[in-house]
C-alpha cells in the first residue's frame, strides 16, 4: 500500500498517456482535437517538469486526471458527438431540464461540472504554498480562480468559433443551438468546484497542520 501511494502520480501518468495515445488515433476532427487538448497537454507538462519541486497529494493527482481523460474522450469525439445516451437518459429524470435538457448530448455539462474538480489542487496550492493561511481563504480563492478560467475559455471557444468558422468552429463551441450555453457552462464550473469541497474540503485540515510543522 505504501509503494502504491508513491507511486499512484506515476501510475496515473502511463495510463493518461495510453488513454490519450489511442484517442489521438483517428479522431473526428483534428484541428478540433488540437484545439480541446493542448490546454491539456500543457499543464500536465508543468505538472511533470514541477514534480520534484512540488508533489500534490493523491487526491489532486486523481481529480486532475479524472478531469484530464474525460476531457480526452471529448477532444476525440467532439462533445457534441460523444456517445452519452446512457447518461443523457439518467440526468433526464432530474429536475434540472435548465441544464440538462432531454434531447441534448450532455456530455460537455457534465464535463464542465466536472472542470469545477480542479477548485481542489488549486486550494491545496494556495495552502501549502503559504500564500493563504487557513482553509476557508483557500477554497474561496479556489473557486473564484476556477471560475474565473472558466470564463476565460468561453472567451476562447468564441474566439476559436469566430476565426475559425465552419463545422470544426461550431464542434469546439458547443453549444448545440442553446444562446445560454456560455452561462451554463460557467454555473456549472463553479457549481462543480462548490461540490469537491462539499465532499473533500475536510482533507484540507492534514494539509494546514503538516504545513504548520515544518
Amino acid at each position: 500500500m505504501k509503494k502504491l501511494n508513491i507511486y499512484f502520480p506515476h501510475i496515473l501518468l502511463v495510463v493518461y498517456i495510453i488513454h490519450f495515445s489511442l484517442l489521438a488515433i483517428n479522431p473526428y476532427d483534428r484541428a478540433v482535437w488540437w484545439a480541446e487538448n493542448i490546454p491539456v497537454m500543457i499543464p500536465v507538462l508543468v505538472l511533470v517538469l514541477t514534480f520534484q519541486n512540488f508533489r500534490f497529494s493523491n487526491l489532486s493527482y486523481g481529480l486532475i486526471a479524472f478531469f484530464f481523460m474525460y476531457h480526452t474522450i471529448g477532444g476525440h469525439y467532439t462533445f457534441e458527438r460523444t456517445p452519452f445516451d446512457f447518461f443523457n437518459a439518467l440526468l433526464s429524470h432530474l429536475p434540472w431540464d435548465f441544464l440538462f435538457p432531454d434531447g441534448r448530448n450532455n456530455f460537455d455539462r457534465v464535463g464542465h461540472f466536472l472542470v469545477g474538480i480542479l477548485a481542489y489542487p488549486l486550494a491545496e496550492l494556495f495552502l501549502r504554498k503559504r500564500w493563504v493561511s487557513n482553509i476557508p481563504t483557500a477554497i474561496f480563492l479556489g473557486i473564484i480562480a476556477l471560475g474565473f478560467w472558466g470564463a476565460l475559455y468561453e472567451v476562447i471557444e468564441m474566439y476559436y468559433a469566430i476565426s475559425e468558422g465552419g463545422e470544426s468552429g461550431a464542434a469546439f463551441l458547443g453549444s448545440q443551438g442553446d444562446v445560454w450555453d456560455a452561462q451554463k457552462d460557467m454555473f456549472l464550473d463553479i457549481l462543480g468546484a462548490v461540490s469537491v469541497f462539499v465532499l473533500f474540503g475536510f482533507t484540507l485540515k492534514n494539509m494546514v497542520s503538516k504545513v504548520a510543522n515544518k
